[in-house]
């Protein structure tokens, strides 16, 4: 291993210059010290990783998506407390867990961080994530386009210290902004006090309190790429690159997914694989999935994962309708993505369900069904601003359970478990890893009091459970222990499954609208996965065989929300 990472840190140079020279067109000075300073932290902390790192990514990989304090009990670290709940409770039926930012913080629950380097003490320490690594893999989420207003840095930077002089964003009349594309409808420039008494306006993305860092400046972006090395020296496996899309500026344009962005994550991806072979990178971006592919790069050159946004909509919409129609034309136009990229595949996170990615895939009839349908489910939509004034549906907050099934069927608890396992089943099949929500596993419905409480959209599903009653509630209410088994054991036979590999052939079959079926190829092994999305029987013709999850012949009837998994092993003749 310590050959090949020689051979890797010289052809650092080489690969590097290229992409600092797209940062810096017209200042080659600046592009050599980004490339000198990468090459330099690249030696020094190839030294500090282990020499037999290496991930593997195969059919077994699933994550569980969670923040450091999802699972709490009194007098205990919630990190110390989550660790043991997840061994406990869902044990080895993942291989990964992401834990959203698990740092200082001042507001969007960890997304204005105030220290990148300190483990939040509400939540634990470092040896508290280190004892999650025993078990499992680790995400880190590396929020790299903002930081806190409360942040030493940006405090630094108002008060002129040289060592920040450039770290932040406050500009003039001369820039051009009548084109940014931003996510929220806030100012994008909000003004700041300066010690002395002047105010400065700074840039602002996502808000006041989250105030967007300076990577043109070569010191903030080789601070940047030091954090990122760290987090790997701490145990990471995968980094989540959050709003990543944003990362660069430039007047005139819509600043986001600018040529600079995707210069800056190819030059961490020439980092990483050079320092720590098998590390992930995952880019977070929102957006519709035409411009969410292009973090992929050539396949081998940008991220490793890229979310694949426009599932959990027409999922969702799916089930809604009762047809696969959307989900069914969308999937079969997916590009395969080779041997080295995959998509990272999720129905619910922190953040709700994202309808940007629907956009052109779903009507806005479609589209505007789906929010009608949040709202009548006790849930919020949130909505986005363009170059214009116009609005649109940005995402749906609601649990995904609660928008799954209507409030006048969730009585009928085997109709509720059938129901997300069989949307689930949809995100196992897929070509991919898939990513559960720690309130989906846990069978969570949408917590209205944190919503009416907090007055913010998505803490409707971001709910704190206490381990103490989360245990006694997965002993004796049949949703929650139904929903965890059920996903349990979906994702414990899928992981025997070569077939199942996030980079074995895919084939999406149209047998019929109510089902959605895809056929998964390795060498070894075939499998047809079908669910039935519609509220009654389906005859599926060609689907009878062996069935994975019944281990029985099946004849292609499936009721409603009803799944199968048709294995045929191949023989050497195949």
């Amino acid at each position: 291993m310590r050959t090949e990472l020689e051979r890797g840190l010289e052809g650092l140079r080489p690969a590097l210059t290229p992409l600092a020279r797209v940062l810096h067109p017209r200042d080659a000075a600046r592009a050599q010290a980004v490339v000198e300073g990468m090459h330099r932290l690249a030696a020094t902390f190839r030294d500090r990783l282990p020499e037999t790192r290496r991930p593997v990514v195969d059919e077994a990989t699933a994550y569980l998506i969670c923040y450091g304090d999802s699972i709490c009990r009194d007098g205990q670290p919630p990190l110390a407390t989550l660790a043991q709940e997840l061994r406990t409770h869902v044990g080895d039926a993942v291989t990964d867990v992401h834990l959203l930012p698990i740092f200082p913080w001042t507001s969007d629950d960890g997304f204005a961080v105030v220290d990148y380097r300190e483990v939040d003490p509400e939540l634990g320490q470092w040896h508290d994530v280190a004892e999650i690594g025993r078990d499992y893999q680790l995400m880190l989420d590396f929020v790299a386009n903002h930081t806190s207003a409360s942040s030493p840095w940006f405090t630094g930077w108002l008060a002129g210290d040289e060592r920040y002089r450039d770290y932040y964003l406050a500009p003039g009349p001369e820039i051009d902004t009548s084109k940014v594309v931003r996510p929220r409808t806030t100012p994008l420039l909000h003004p700041f006090e300066r010690p002395d008494g002047h105010q400065v306006a700074a840039w602002t993305t996502f808000g006041p309190d989250q105030v967007d860092l300076n990577v043109a400046n070569p010191a903030t972006l080789l601070e940047l790429t030091e954090i990122l090395l760290e987090y790997i020296v701490a145990g990471a496996t995968t980094v989540r690159l959050d709003a990543i899309g944003y990362l660069w500026k430039e007047s005139g344009t819509g600043c986001i997914h600018l040529p600079a962005t995707h210069a800056v994550i190819k030059m961490w991806r020439v980092v990483v694989d050079a320092v720590a072979p098998g590390v992930r990178l995952l880019t977070e971006t929102n957006v519709p999935h035409a411009e969410n592919i292009t973090y992929l790069g050539d396949g081998s050159d940008e991220a490793h994962m890229v979310y694949q946004f426009a599932l959990p909509p027409l999922v969702l919409h799916s089930f809604v309708s009762g047809s696969s129609r959307r989900l069914t034309d969308w999937a079969a136009s997916l590009e395969d993505l080779g041997d080295d990229a995959t998509w990272f595949n999720f129905l619910a996170s922190h953040d709700g369900i994202g309808m940007r990615p629907a956009q052109g895939i779903l009507s806005p009839h479609e589209q505007e069904a789906l929010a009608r349908r949040a709202l009548a489910h006790g849930g919020r939509a949130s909505y986005a601003t363009g170059p214009g004034p116009e609005r649109s549906i940005y995402e749906l907050n609601v649990s995904y359970l609660d928008a799954l099934v209507d409030p006048s069927e969730r009585a009928d608890v085997e109709h509720v478990i059938r129901r997300v396992l069989a949307a689930h089943a949809i995100l196992l099949g897929l070509a991919g890893v898939p990513a559960i929500y720690y309130h989906s596993i846990f069978g969570s419905t949408s917590d209205l009091d944190g919503l009416a409480d907090s007055g913010i959209n998505r803490r409707i599903n971001r709910e704190r459970l206490d381990a103490d009653t989360l245990a006694d509630e997965l002993r004796h209410d049949p949703r929650r222990r139904g929903i965890l088994n059920g996903l349990k054991r979906l994702l414990t036979i899928r992981a025997g499954q070569p077939a199942f590999s996030p980079f074995a052939q895919q084939r999406i079959l149209d047998l019929d609208e109510r089902v959605f079926a895809v056929e998964r190829r390795c060498d070894r092994q075939i499998i047809r996965a079908v669910v039935n999305v519609s509220s009654e029987p389906v005859d599926v013709p060609g689907i009878s065989g062996w069935d994975l999850l019944t281990e029985s012949r099946v004849d292609g009837r499936l009721g409603p929300d009803d799944v199968v998994w048709v294995a045929e092993t191949l023989t050497a003749a195949h």
